[in-house]
């Protein structure tokens, strides 16, 4: 796999059950890759290491006046340098490779598991995690893959030099093979506590990276409320943590980059002491006593690595786990495509609730739990609370589950309370897959977006606000207008069946009457579920439901359920005890004006 050809066709299906078999999964996938710059880091670490030999045979030649042997010593010298430069080329290109092609492969991971998930994600995983994974904690992933075969190239190397030292100077060979393995071993002591400074620091680290990313996602809110210094200080704090972590960890591998340096001096010492003694007994000759030492001082070079992989793994691994946790997340449900991959149409039944919504008609749902309501708008899409398996909702009688994931997002398509906008012009935002049979312009008269496109036309370059910026998650937006864009988009999808949690609650009541009925008209034929409160979209409404404590309690119009039903016209009408009061006195008709004039009033404030 080369860079030109991502992204993947298929990354695979990764063994998510722990980061090393994660890491291990990801290496194996990369095969290929790995022994490609394994070939090419031996050619480079092997040229560097012929080095020393080479200018050992040149220091002989002058000793003994061999002007043959000094042009040969030059040649080899000069062929040296060639397989150095395209070994440090060539593994640089492939290490890189190895590293951008792991990060895209499990970043499409990532994102394939994102949307398989939906929303049902950040129930399990707080949003801020996901985001560090896909970030800093693919590059730490990456590094390692990376790193791996020039480490493994490395250490081929060590061995063989020592081979050879073996072998060209049996004399000294001894030394440097029983330094050696000291020198690459030396720093394993430390390690342990090195990765667990790793892991401490990296934990830390995600953790002030979700708080971070959380404080901004509900900045506004924040504001709202005059909590904004409270997060700053929470952020402050962690970041400190993150801080004081990374300068233990960074003591201790600076512990360990000391203990590298000092090792291999030591062996430097006694090689020369030791070496000076053979040359003055004439046992070996100052040209190889060159080499030798030449070699050793020259072997700290593919030593190095060895501390990078320790590193790159103490960092990776965190990393892995967190990698790991999300990508082993698995829906209740898995789409598994039991029945043929065509849109079912039909009533939309509940079976954990009994809410049933028939066919081409607007179904209005009223819960008295928000929370409720928000895990029946998820259980209606398909998408379950993970923790919390359940008959599959069904549509025209097929289970959701036993379609194809494609087939069930094309079929129910859920707007929840927080719809998200993405960035970019507002004719990319409506570029959404669709039937075709809703234009964006009636998407958008439906939804009331007419303030909407007369202030993005003021941000427009020319005067077109289809080509206005929209910017990330809607910032420079109003909560209403937000919303009112996001019904736009759901609407435009043109969906089988289409659910709306709480679709008006950001806009005024003479704003959301028109919506409501707008929606109703833009959507008359096709089925519609809208989870609300609203006496405005409850009163266009061709059906009712109340559902109490997790099952349907009741079900007809608005306007004989406020009047038949207490607990519906609790939650609908905002009961007082003012009015709970004139309705005990049996003044049906003060209650009745009380509590509308009340809803309207909260509505009106909202």
């Amino acid at each position: 796999m080369q860079i030109s050809d991502l992204p993947y066709t298929d990354p695979g299906v990764p063994d998510a059950r722990t980061g090393s078999r994660f890491l291990l999964w990801l290496g194996r996938n990369q095969l290929g890759g790995q022994l490609r710059s394994f070939a090419w880091g031996l050619l480079h670490f092997s040229s560097v290491m012929a080095l020393p030999f080479a200018v050992g045979y040149a220091v002989q030649a002058v000793v003994d006046r061999s002007g043959g042997r000094l042009a040969l010593a030059g040649i080899f010298l000069a062929l040296t340098g060639v397989t150095i430069a395209l070994g440090d080329t060539m593994l640089h290109r492939t290490a890189v490779t190895n590293w951008i092609t792991a990060a895209a492969r499990v970043q499409q991971l990532l994102a394939r598991k994102t949307a398989e998930l939906g929303s049902a994600l950040t129930r399990r995983v707080a949003a801020g995690e996901v985001v560090a994974v896909s970030t800093g904690d693919v590059e730490k992933i990456g590094w390692f893959v990376e790193a791996l075969s020039r480490f493994l190239a490395a250490a081929m190397t060590v061995v063989l030099v020592c081979v050879a030292l073996a072998v060209y100077q049996p004399a000294l060979a001894l030394v440097v093979v029983i330094g050696v393995p000291v020198l690459a071993l030396g720093v394993l002591p430390l390690l342990p506590k090195a990765t667990q400074l790793a892991d401490v620091q990296r934990e830390k680290a995600g953790k002030a990276t979700e708080l971070a990313a959380d404080t901004v996602a509900g900045l506004r809110v924040l504001r709202g409320i005059g909590g904004e210094e409270l997060f700053l200080t929470r952020y402050r704090e962690a970041s400190q943590e993150v801080r004081r972590a990374a300068v233990r960890s960074a003591r201790m591998w600076a512990w360990i980059s000391a203990v590298q340096i000092l090792l291999p001096g030591l062996l430097l010492v006694g090689i020369v002491w030791y070496g000076i003694g053979l040359v003055r007994d004439g046992r070996i000759q100052v040209g190889e006593l060159v080499a030798v030492y030449s070699a050793v001082m020259l072997l700290t070079y593919p030593l190095r690595h060895f501390e990078e992989i320790a590193m790159a793994y103490s960092f990776s691994r965190p990393s892995a786990r967190r990698a790991a946790r999300v990508l082993g997340i698995q829906r209740t449900t898995e789409g598994s495509g039991t029945v043929p991959d065509e849109v079912p149409q039909g009533d939309l039944y509940d079976p954990v609730t009994g809410l049933l919504a028939p066919s081409g008609r607007f179904t209005a749902v009223v819960c008295g739990d928000p929370d409720e309501a928000g895990r029946l708008a998820e259980r209606l899409g398909g998408h379950p609370a993970l923790d919390e398996p359940v008959a599959s909702v069904r549509l025209g009688g097929t289970p959701l589950d036993e379609l194809p994931l494609e087939t069930a997002r094309a079929a129910v398509l859920v707007q929840d309370k927080d719809p998200v906008l993405l960035s970019g012009t507002l004719s990319e935002l409506l570029d959404v897959p669709a039937s075709g049979k809703v234009t964006p312009e009636e998407a958008l008269d439906a939804a009331e977006c007419g303030d909407v496109l007369d202030a993005l036309a003021q941000a427009a370059l020319d005067d077109d606000p289809m080509q206005a910026p929209i910017t990330e998650r809607g910032r420079s937006l109003s909560g209403g207008q937000r919303q009112r864009l996001a019904l736009a988009r759901s609407l435009v999808t043109d969906p089988e069946v289409l659910v709306l949690d709480e679709p008006t609650s950001a806009v005024d009541s003479h704003t959301e009457a028109r919506i409501a009925d707008g929606l109703r008209t833009l959507r008359a034929g096709r089925t519609t579920v809208v989870l609300t409160s609203s006496p405005l979209l409850l009163d266009r409404a061709e059906r009712v439901v109340l559902v109490h404590e997790g099952e349907v309690a009741a079900a007809g119009l608005h306007h004989d359920l406020v009047h038949s039903e207490p607990r519906y016209r609790a939650i609908v009408t905002r009961e007082t005890e003012e009015e709970q009061a004139l309705r005990d006195d049996g003044d049906e008709r003060a209650f009745a004006e009380g509590s509308y004039q009340h809803a309207y009033e909260t509505e009106e404030s909202a």
